[in-house]
């Protein structure tokens, strides 16, 4: 209950501050890093671990607001947190080809799915406010609701990662796990 009424006030407002200058300092690396890649077709390992690690914070602090997640997020880029997983391998060969179809067209490709994910997210506040009472009455999140709205971040957050070059591939119209997705992923892993 503290949360829900007072979350805004000792949790958002602290990281958003935080992560507001972290965002600034990331569109400049992202910047930077489109003129890299057009060059050299590599996307520098560094500037890609920032902003892995600026979602990862993100994640953290979504988590937590939604109520996903017990506890305080923690600060700092490098901060670790048990109740949230957020990965996205690295990949140093970009094609310049994709790098551009992106940039030109990213935001036009990525229309569908703002569209689908904005009423998505207006279901997932109809299902965060009914976890709340069930939260309230039961001490448990309902598993069906914290799926959806889990689901409903991944997706959203693909898209995000998509248009900053970190997704490789155009997102699906979906929230589930990679393994769900491609279940052959885990032997082309397997076999590398």
């Amino acid at each position: 209950m503290l949360r829900t009424f007072f979350g805004w006030l000792y949790m958002l407002i602290p990281h958003l501050f935080c992560l507001y200058f972290l965002a600034i300092w990331g569109s400049i690396l992202l910047f930077i890093t489109w003129w890299i890649i057009l060059f050299t077709g590599k996307y520098p390992q560094n500037f890609f671990n920032y902003q892995v690690k600026v979602a990862r914070w993100n994640t953290r602090l979504v988590a937590r607001l939604l109520n996903l997640a017990d506890g305080y997020p923690a600060f700092g880029l490098n901060a670790t947190d048990d109740k949230t997983e957020f990965d996205v391998p690295y990949r140093e060969g970009y094609s310049r080809g994709q790098l551009l179809l992106i940039t030109f067209f990213g935001w036009l490709m990525a229309i569908p799915h703002f569209i689908c994910v904005y009423f998505m997210m207006i279901g997932v506040y109809f299902v965060v406010f009914i976890a709340w009472w069930a939260v309230l009455f039961t001490g448990k999140y309902p598993k069906g609701m914290h799926d959806f709205v889990v689901s409903v971040l991944r997706w959203l957050m693909r898209v995000t990662l998509y248009l900053q070059f970190l997704y490789p591939t155009y997102p699906p119209f979906s929230g589930k796990r990679e393994e769900e997705l491609n279940p052959q992923m885990d032997k082309v892993l397997d076999a590398k």
